[in-house]
């Protein structure tokens, strides 16, 4: 039996390799209020058509401001009551794991980030600690994290809802 694997990027047609530089290099430095924002165009995608719940998205991130983070993730969906997530969510924050399955927890109408007939459906999914400053690599896992070539004739997945991004939102005592 022989199997073809298909993997892509988000950011670029071409397969990030061990010997060029990847957008990763880049960082995505944390925001003055101390959200974390991480956008899908500015990750590093590895997407596997075969089996997209591997599929991940990848960012390098320079955390000046430690501390507890409520974690929420961002869908672009046209049925506000079901994401149709087939898999749970991991994201991945050194040693921290977080694994949930996105539920519309809110409704953002009229975003700047989708257009119709897509709303932005924002799911909280746990929260998380990081203990000190530095630069982090954030991994997300899913099964929604698709190529920025995906064309919606792929029956690999239905187009009800695609992911948008990650926020890191800290938590005040």
């Amino acid at each position: 039996m022989f199997v073809v694997l298909l993997i892509s990027s988000c950011n670029s047609p071409i397969k990030p390799s061990k010997d060029t530089k990847s957008k990763t290099t880049s960082k995505i430095l944390q925001q003055e209020d101390g959200t974390i924002s991480l956008k899908v165009e500015k990750a590093d995608c590895y997407s596997d058509m075969v089996n997209p719940a591997s599929n991940t998205a990848e960012w390098n991130v320079r955390v000046s401001k430690s501390g507890r983070f409520d974690v929420w993730l961002s869908s672009a969906t046209k049925d506000t009551t079901d994401l149709n997530y087939k898999n749970s969510v991991m994201l991945s924050v050194s040693d921290n794991r977080l694994e949930a399955k996105p539920e519309c927890d809110n409704i953002v109408l009229n975003s700047k980030e989708v257009s119709y007939p897509y709303f932005r459906a924002d799911s909280f999914i746990g929260s998380l600690f990081i203990q000190d400053t530095g630069l982090y690599s954030i991994q997300l896992i899913s099964e929604k994290i698709l190529p920025k070539d995906f064309t919606n004739s792929e029956p690999v997945t239905d187009e009800n809802s695609k992911f948008l991004s990650v926020f890191l939102t800290p938590i005040s005592r």
